[in-house]
This record gives C-alpha cells, structure tokens and sequence, in this order.
C-alpha cells in the first residue's frame, strides 16, 4: 500500500506512535509518505520507501495567523495525486483530519477517491474536543473520516462520552520494537552516574503540567530524606521542566538529579532505570510506560486513563490513586528494596510488553484496517 501519514513531529506519544508505525510499515513493504509541517522527531535518516513532505506555512499580510490547515489541505491533494497514494492516515481530529477531509472532497471532483484514517490519541478528545469552540469541527471531523481508531478502550469510551459521535471506533493500542526497546548493557553508563551504586529513578516526558514532573520530584526527595541512595534521571522538555528544577532546589536535591532534555534514543536510559515514575493526570495509553516496561523496569504510575489497560497492578508495576505522593513513595520503595519483588516485576513487564504490544502483534491490526477501509471506500455508496 501507499500510505500518507501526517502527525504532529514533536518530542510526545501521539508524534511518536505515528513515526514508528511508519517506520514498521515500511520495513513490511509499504511505501509511506509523511506530510507534516517539519521533519518528525523519531524518523531520523530517510530510508528507501519513506519519503517526507514538508508543509510550507506562507505568511501574507491579510491573515493575522498563518492558516496551517490550509496549507496542510492544499499538501495533501498534491501528495495524494502525485504520488497516487491509497489511504491518509491522520493523527489527531484537528486540524490533520479536518485538512484530510477536505482534501478527500476537492481530490474527488477530480474522480480520485482517497480513504481518510483517523487516530485519536488523547488531547484531541479530552482537552481539545471539549472546548465549546472547537467541539463540532472534532465531531465533524470524526465522523466523516472513513475509519477511525483509538489507542485505548478508556479513549475509544471518552470520545463517545464527549463528542457527538455516530461511527465505529476500532481500538488499536500503541506498540513498541521489542528487539530494539530491551534492556541493554549499560554498566559503564550506570556506574558514570551513579558511582556508589545508587538506584536510579527515571521519568520520561513532555514536561506539561498534566505530566505533574513536580510530584516525580517530591516523590525522590522523601526516598532521599529517608536515606535511600538514589538519583533521578529527568528526560524529555517541557514548560514544567523549570518549575520542576526550581523545587528540587528548594527541597535541596537538585544535585542528585539530572535533567537530561530531550534525549534519543531513550532506550539507553530506561536501560539502566531501576523504577519508571509516571504520576501523570491523564494518560490515554501511557507509551512512555510502555518503553520502561520492554526495557524491564517496572512502573509506578496514576491509577487514571488507559493506564490500567497496560500495566498489570501487583504484577507489572504498581498504580496509585492520583495526587499520592506518599502512596506512589511507598510503591517505590518497595521496589528498592526488595531484591525479588523488583526482579518478579522487571521479567513481567518485559514479557508483557513483548507478547502484547510489539510491533509484530500490533502493526498487522493497522494493515487489516487500511485494507477494511479501503475496500469499504470502493463499494457505491
């Protein structure tokens, strides 16, 4: 098949997912075409059957914001008719598939009829899709997307709850390589930071306030006040990264904890990661969690979203209700201390991981679903 993916390319789950489902299609044979307004995060050297359209945003006197769905639209009905593509795959309802769809209807007074996919991710529907003035383009879009997938049963039951939807939404979770997302010698690396053998606590994302990274630091500083030899890894960016670095300040750890931005490829770091802190306020998946989990260490999380639909409680990791510090402390701490009970969870979290949401288990789901839609596109209406 020949499939146009646009995403948002920044350091986040929804760019991610979207940049390595590309990546597996084309490793399995499809030619994939990524439309988007710069190069994704993730995609790295361009291979053989990927290629990658940039959406010019003009600036011009009369408009006051460039319209980026516009000029999104008008790339689209260029890549689909030139590179004659057989579905657009839109990560997130607006504007990507607002822009899909109306490309679709300008593409078809042409004769040439391009299914549209649209994948819900999370904050097009629980933020986004509940902003009164947004809320009808969100449903629009959806329902008039030829199919449409979410990446978690708690997002696929939110969105009917919160929009006015009237189409099938087939739930298809995020995934992982398990060959390249495992735990890695890194012993040199481990010793380099933590030279007296210290455990290391890690924490990957995009550093917005519903990441509550604040909390990861509380959380460290009573393990530290207790005695616990520790450090913190802090990866990724964000507009809570300094809100964050100024707490472990006053709290007086900020010398054992290491901010570490944005990092690639993060495996390395989950590699020598001993818990895996996500106290986030809303997770539709959780593929940060996911990453740790492949890469055998086991999650401390919030009990919220799509979290229980990954982690295994008692099993794979541990949920707590949100907002509890000393509750998620606890779990921590157990973990550290508890030689067997980390390495029971570290092989579990591993093992589920690699049979349920790998690559090979999850990309043929996608493939199935192209060519369902596909084929239902071509039937007269």
């Amino acid at each position: 098949m020949r499939i146009g993916i646009t995403c948002y390319p920044v350091y986040g789950g929804s760019g991610v997912v979207a940049t390595e489902l590309g990546k597996a299609l084309a490793a399995r044979g499809h030619e994939i075409h990524f439309i988007a307004n710069s190069m994704p995060f993730r995609l790295g050297p361009v291979s053989e059957n990927i290629s990658f359209h940039e959406v010019n945003v003009n600036s011009y006197p009369l408009f006051e914001y460039p319209p980026y769905t516009l000029n999104l639209t008008s790339k689209l009905v260029d890549v689909v008719r030139y590179e004659k593509l057989d579905v657009l795959h839109m990560h997130y309802a607006i504007p990507h598939a607002t822009s899909a769809v109306l490309a679709r209807q300008i593409l078809a007074k042409d004769g040439i009829h391009i299914p549209v996919v649209t994948t819900l991710h999370g904050t097009d529907i629980t933020i986004v899709g509940q902003d009164p003035s947004f809320a009808p383009v969100v449903a629009y879009s959806i329902n008039e997307s030829d199919g449409v997938t979410a990446v978690s049963q708690y997002l696929k039951e939110e969105t009917a709850n919160t929009c006015e939807v009237c189409t099938d939404i087939e739930v298809i979770p995020n995934f992982i390589d398990s060959s390249r997302f495992r735990r890695q010698m890194k012993d040199h690396f481990k010793a380099a930071l933590c030279p007296n053998g210290e455990k290391v606590l890690v924490h990957v994302s995009n550093f917005r306030p519903v990441k509550r990274a604040t909390e990861v630091v509380q959380i460290f500083e009573k393990l530290r006040g207790e005695g616990h030899p520790v450090k913190l890894l802090l990866v990724g960016d964000g507009p809570d990264r300094i809100p964050a670095e100024h707490l472990a300040r006053e709290l007086g750890v900020i010398e054992d904890i290491r901010f570490l931005g944005k990092q690639e490829p993060v495996e390395e770091i989950l590699s020598i990661a001993d818990v895996f802190l996500m106290p986030s306020g809303s997770e539709t998946f959780g593929l940060a969690a996911l990453e740790a989990m492949a890469c055998s260490v086991p999650v401390v999380a919030s009990n919220i979203g799509g979290i229980p639909e990954l982690i295994v409680e008692g099993e794979t990791g541990f949920m707590c209700d949100l907002g509890d510090v000393d509750g998620m402390t606890d779990r921590v701490r157990a973990l550290l201390l508890n030689e067997d009970l980390h390495a029971r969870m570290a092989a579990a979290a591993r093992k589920r991981a690699s049979e349920v949401f790998d690559n090979d288990v999850v990309i043929p789901r996608y493939e199935q679903y192209y060519q369902r839609v596909i084929a239902k596109s071509q039937v007269p209406a």
